[in-house]
């Protein structure tokens, strides 16, 4: 009984350890610049792979790429392949060491592994909190949007914009539990605190319907794996108020100057690594978020007379079709509201040569659907735009307004509040 019970814990180390290594490579040469071409014909052989077993064995089509998305039917279908490539690994690895041989030092290898790949995601995603790329500040178009006709996960990121505090302190959570796990005698606590934002993050992807479930789940399951040798010793601390002793050494070399120059270069490497994070955040809040510069049409802009196919439209609600505002992003984005208060999203490219200049616009899912709009300004403030939308003949008139003063970005902090201020 013992001898099977000892197979079946090295068969599963087995296949944990290749599951746990397919998952995260070419982690950590994903790092290194240039090094991505040596690994092209890595990433080919799952294009060619992960679209194969979706159409013979599921009959689905697993063609689209995480894009955003990591919760594609691409995602799910190449973590079936990395789980039947692990047991299969497993599997030839138990035929071929009949010995029976325990690994320890593979182990502690695997274990430094896990943590510096979860340490490095955790890094990663507190960065762009701490400096605050990940959740802009709510957009004018979002903040027009009718509260109910809002998706779950734009709730959600609508929240999250709403405060910067909120957003430095989720960060520095994440930030924290990543950097806690590149030492070996802080790995505990670091793997404890990335469990609990992690708990808090999958939760949040379920409830709200955002699409890294699967990532989010790996990270919650790699952070679990590191707490589970200690997990009679924390049962023991917090539950039954038992004496602990402290926890035996587990070092993966026993040199001193090897140790000495791993911890050294394990410093400068996730320095390194921090920094290069937050730069990217600083970066991509410059080009994205809320510092990105404003085009020439940013803004919000009420619609004065619109006609269709040379019929002029009047402003009445019950009119479908008819514009009420328009407003254009800082990041390549044109918002279109209806008079029923229905929006259109719009990915958006100005070509501002010629007389007049050209709106290029995809609609943001439904890339099939594109159109070009002519537009000119004839005096400061004011703006025209015509041409094909949905095969009919479009003239807008329109004219710049300054947005509305909206109480969620203006409500302020209050250390007292005599009532409760819920509207």
């Amino acid at each position: 009984m013992t001898s099977a019970l000892t197979g079946a814990k090295r068969f599963l180390f087995r296949f944990g350890f290749a599951y746990l290594v397919l998952y995260n490579f070419p982690f950590p040469f994903d790092y290194i610049p240039y090094v991505d071409v040596v690994f092209t014909p890595y990433f080919q052989m799952w294009k060619l792979l992960v679209p194969w077993v979706g159409s013979r064995l599921f009959h689905v089509d697993a063609t689209t790429l995480p894009n955003g998305s990591g919760d594609t039917t691409w995602g799910y279908v190449q973590v079936f392949c990395y789980l039947v490539i692990a047991l299969l690994a497993a599997a030839v690895w138990s035929i071929f060491d009949r010995k029976g041989r325990s690994h320890p030092r593979l182990y502690e290898g695997l274990r430094i592994y896990v943590r510096f790949a979860l340490g490095a995601t955790m890094i990663s995603y507190g960065a762009v909190k701490v400096i605050k790329s990940q959740f802009p500040d709510p957009s004018v178009d979002r903040l027009l949007q009718p509260y109910g006709d809002a998706s779950p996960m734009g709730i959600l990121w609508t929240f999250m914009g709403a405060s910067a505090a909120y957003n430095v302190f989720s960060g520095l959570s994440e930030m924290i539990g990543g950097l806690l796990l590149a030492f070996r005698r802080t790995a505990l606590l670091g793997a404890l605190v990335s469990a609990g934002v992690l708990l808090n993050i999958v939760l949040l992807n379920f409830c709200y319907d955002v699409p890294v479930k699967l990532l989010s789940c790996h990270l919650l399951a790699m952070a679990v794996f590191l707490i589970l040798p200690d997990l009679r010793r924390l049962i023991d601390l917090l539950v039954l108020n038992r004496r602990v002793e402290a926890a035996a050494p587990r070092p993966f070399c026993t040199r001193p100057w090897l140790r000495r120059g791993i911890a050294v270069f394990a410093t400068l490497a996730v320095l390194a690594l921090t920094l290069f994070h937050l730069n990217r955040a600083a970066e991509t809040s410059k080009l994205y978020g809320s510092q990105a510069p404003k085009g020439p049409l940013s803004g919000l802009w009420e619609v004065d007379e619109m006609s269709i196919d040379g019929q002029i439209r009047p402003p009445l609600i019950t009119d479908t079709e008819r514009w009420r505002r328009v407003i254009f992003g800082n990041t390549g984005q044109l918002a279109v509201q209806r008079m029923d208060d229905f929006r259109d999203r719009y990915l958006l490219a100005i070509d501002p040569k010629g007389k007049p200049g050209t709106l290029d616009l995809t609609r943001r899912f439904d890339p099939e659907w594109k159109t070009a709009l002519a537009y000119a300004q004839p005096k400061p403030g004011f703006l025209t735009l015509q041409g094909l939308w949905g095969g009919h003949r479009l003239q807008v008139r329109l004219h710049r307004v300054e947005p509305p003063k909206f109480l969620l970005t203006t409500r302020g902090f209050h250390w007292i509040n005599e009532r409760p201020f819920n509207r």
